[in-house]
């Protein structure tokens, strides 16, 4: 199949707008091409980062960018650091011991950082890599019958994710809350600080195997927080669940403080930075 008649087939099969032919583009293919030298240089497999918040099309970038990989003759293999969520029994777990915000998914805290990155070690070396799948229906981890095999060693690991290579704050950054959910919820700032010392420690040890970052720049957190509210209407509009306006708000307050965070900081230090306006285009 030709480049062109690959590209109609994944917009269909995706639902996407032909605008997406620009991220293509302007993401995809330079990021493929990213990735291909990495892999060229290293001699050995690349891990690349891909930075994003919810709603930025971070998926289905990686997702596309995999397909161009595999046209250039290369094995690549797609993450997302949402498919290593612990199990909802875990995340009760951790409500009941150290916070109650623990049990919503998200922050660092509520991932199996451990099996993250055992999955790109297993994923480097020679044999077969089972890889996880977090149904988000469900709040759950899928049965183990239900993941895919994939034969290693692999030339390119694409490992997004919307916290992937971010860094801790400050603890004196900790004491002021940032909204309404920290305030009430989290007076005493224990769950915002078990986050931030989480990501502090096992998650770097994670980010610590990337070999790019990349970072999709949204133009605020306040569009963020739109772009989520557009998901999940658009999934009530096809039946398929989806939180109402209320229920929206509060779920994206457990990510504000990170998302700020990453928006203020990351920039700075990624490796490239693309950044979008409000209609998810990149403008590189």
């Amino acid at each position: 199949m030709d480049d062109e008649a690959e590209l109609k087939r994944f917009i269909a099969e995706e639902g996407l707008p032909d605008s997406f032919r620009r991220t293509v583009e302007l993401v995809c293919e330079p990021l493929a091409a990213r990735a291909h030298r990495r892999r060229i240089d290293r001699k050995r497999c690349a891990v690349v980062g891909l930075c994003g918040a919810q709603g930025s099309g971070k998926t289905t970038i990686a997702s596309y960018t995999t397909r161009l990989l595999e046209q250039r003759g290369l094995r690549a293999v797609a993450l997302s650091l949402d498919d290593f969520y612990l199990t909802h029994d875990a995340r009760l777990r951790l409500a009941k011991d150290i916070h109650p915000l623990l049990a919503v998914r998200g922050p660092p805290g509520t991932h199996d950082v451990g099996m993250a990155g055992a999955a790109i070690d297993q994923l480097r070396a020679k044999g077969k890599v089972s890889l996880p799948r977090f149904d988000k229906a469900a709040d759950n981890r899928t049965p183990r019958g239900t993941w895919a095999t994939v034969a290693s060693p692999v030339d390119v690991i694409l490992l997004e994710g919307w916290c992937v290579g971010a860094v801790s704050q400050g603890r004196a950054a900790l004491a002021t809350p940032v909204n309404a959910l920290e305030r009430d919820e989290d007076p005493q700032a224990v769950w915002r600080t078990y986050v931030n010392d989480q990501l502090d420690g096992p998650y770097q040890g994670l980010f610590a195997r990337l070999h790019d970052l990349i970072l999709l720049e949204a133009p605020s957190f306040e569009v963020v927080a739109l772009w989520r509210a557009e998901q999940e209407a658009k999934l009530r509009a096809r039946g398929a669940g989806g939180m109402d306006e209320a229920q929206v708000a509060r779920f994206v307050a457990h990510y504000e403080r990170l998302s700020r965070w990453i928006l203020a900081e990351m920039p700075g230090r990624a490796d490239w930075v693309i950044p979008l306006d409000t209609e998810r285009n990149p403008y590189v």
